[in-house]
């Protein structure tokens, strides 16, 4: 199959607004494809080359996209980046600029085109995946280069197709419940394999392949103990919610493996925990949460970010910032897939398994070993909240979580059985869309960040809500300002627009009415808490949080 047909497809799904209709798009593609062109096609419809099982990533960005573009059409490197702006994004940049200078009878397939996508991850750095690039984008049409571009950057084609409507249209397909679909996907981590298991009417035969990330289930805040009684009838448990860094963890054989909650592997930035998980019998997968921890006191968040980001972890640095695994959920264990068990099953699971060799928490929070299980506790009365919640904060912890204990574990879902209970006004997860110069000591540096929250979970439009440009150390500043360097789109001096991919924790004060901003909104007196590079740009906080939060203040 021709690439072009699939780039053609792509345009008549992003021409629609209705769910049906894209379904319906996909499902008549995909009957006319090879099993072999089946499973490419709806690995790239999830927006990826490779499956979530796979964890090779291109380590393609925007700054080695845009010198393509300009070798090919010598275009000026402003009207690139006014394109950019313009359209919101770097393929649909191109498409204006190709014409003329590349291809215009389409002849790729979708094997030639995941050809040049493994020889781009095998590239190493821009100067060695540029020519590549520019010979393929000559061998393309403008609409073909649109895709290859998308693809490229990867995550979201941005044409309102996501993999669960990839999932939906399979199972319009061969006619089964999309739960069979998603069960198979979410257990071998392959939407391509996925693809030809229910063609052929296989999908029963999916079984758990370790060493790709589930995705994580999340918890829904609340700002009061009133809010539990609404979800949760019964008694519910009360944990400590823990300020580190969202970790899943598999172990088959020798082999221990730990992913982040942005479901990239941090295997190598953590060793002792790898080496104290390989110690606990069987074959299973953790859901838990990485902490700083010294002589059993949890550390702030910012001690651990020494850790993250580090290709290398040195001997000095595992001396300076050791930390403990705190595990808080097991999703399969020896075979059984346990995520529709109910939690407090899937406690003693947890606890007969960490115990004999880790140790448990004590309520005063110290931790006397690597991997120990949460600080968890069955709770009756909501009245308890306040003071748990005190607690858990006197013991260098984030705050509360409650969860239903017959709750199922639901990948990638936000639902209101697991709650994280969080006091006075909430902070926001936000994307940084634009860096300023800073003045006086810190005018070398990107150090005044604009930055916005997405407009809903399924729409991916930013808003911007305010600028700070307190709470970094100087050495994130720099690493920050190099890092927004390298990836402004548009430059105005002092002001840079930048690629949305840095995630910033703001707290402030209050949320007012703002015309200045598209939101609608402005946060007062906003700082930044902290650098959340465990978390992408698709998992920041969106408008509908900012206006509850605007409602109750």
């Amino acid at each position: 199959m021709l690439f072009v047909e699939f780039a053609n497809v792509c345009e008549q799904v992003a021409a629609t607004t209705k769910k049906l209709e894209k379904a319906a798009l996909l499902k008549a593609f995909f009957a006319q494809l090879t099993d072999a062109d089946l499973m490419l096609a709806a690995r790239f419809f999830a927006g990826t080359p490779f499956p979530l099982s796979d964890q090779r990533v291109l380590n393609v960005g925007g700054a080695v996209i845009r010198d393509a573009v300009i070798v090919l059409t010598q275009a000026e490197p402003g009207v690139w980046s006014r394109l950019v702006v313009e359209h919101g994004e770097t393929g649909r940049a191109a498409q204006l600029l190709l014409p003329g200078h590349v291809a215009t009878v389409p002849t790729l397939t979708l094997a030639d085109l995941m050809a040049i996508y493994e020889q781009l991850q095998t590239a190493r750095g821009p100067s060695k995946k540029l020519p590549i690039i520019v010979a393929t984008l000559e061998r393309l049409t403008p609409l073909e280069g649109v895709y290859f571009i998308k693809l490229m950057l990867g995550g979201d084609l941005r044409i309102g197709l996501q993999e669960g409507l990839v999932e939906d249209a399979l199972a319009r397909a061969v006619e089964v419940p999309v739960a069979q679909v998603q069960r198979a996907n979410m257990l071998i981590g392959d939407i391509g394999e996925t693809a030809v298991l229910a063609r052929h009417g296989r999908l029963d035969e999916a079984q758990m392949r370790l060493f790709h990330p589930l995705k994580f289930m999340l918890a829904s805040p609340i700002a009061e103990p009133e809010e539990i009684r609404k979800n949760i009838a019964g008694p519910f448990f009360a944990e400590d919610k823990y300020d580190g860094v969202r970790a899943q963890a598999h172990k088959q054989g020798d082999r221990v493996a730990l992913y982040s909650r942005t479901l990239d592997e941090i295997t190598h930035r953590f060793p002792e925990v790898v080496a104290a998980l390989s110690r606990l019998p069987g074959e299973w997968i953790l859901d838990g949460e990485i902490l700083a921890a010294r002589e059993g006191q949890i550390l702030p968040f910012k001690a651990l970010q020494a850790r993250l980001g580090r290709k290398d972890v040195s001997a000095e640095l595992l001396e300076q910032t050791p930390v403990v695994f705190i595990g808080y959920d097991i999703l399969y264990q020896d075979g059984a897939v346990l995520l529709d068990d109910p939690l407090y099953m899937r406690r003693v699971r947890l606890e007969d398994l960490i115990l004999p060799y880790g140790g448990e928490q004590p309520l005063d929070g110290v931790i006397a070993a690597t991997v120990v299980p949460s600080l968890q506790l069955l709770i009756k009365h909501i009245d308890r909240i306040d003071l748990l919640f005190d607690q858990a904060r006197a013991r260098g912890n984030e705050g509360l979580m409650i969860k239903d204990p017959d709750s199922r574990y639901k990948p990638g879902r936000r639902g209101r059985e697991w709650l994280k209970v969080k006091k006075a006004l909430a902070t926001l997860d936000v994307v940084v869309t634009a860096a300023e110069v800073g003045n006086g000591a810190r005018r070398r540096f990107l150090s005044d960040y604009t930055f916005a929250v997405r407009r809903s979970a399924d729409d991916p439009e930013l808003l911007n809500v305010g600028k700070a440009y307190s709470g970094l150390t100087d050495a994130e500043i720099q690493e920050l300002t190099d890092w927004f360097t390298a990836h402004t789109i548009r430059d105005f001096g002092r002001v840079k627009l930048v690629e949305p991919e840095i995630v910033l924790e703001i707290a402030f004060d209050t949320v007012q009415p703002s015309a200045r901003h598209k939101s609608g909104y402005a946060l007062r007196f906003p700082r930044i808490v902290r650098w959340r590079r465990d978390k992408s740009a698709a998992e920041i906080d969106t408008l509908e949080t900012v206006q509850q939060i605007a409602e109750s203040t």
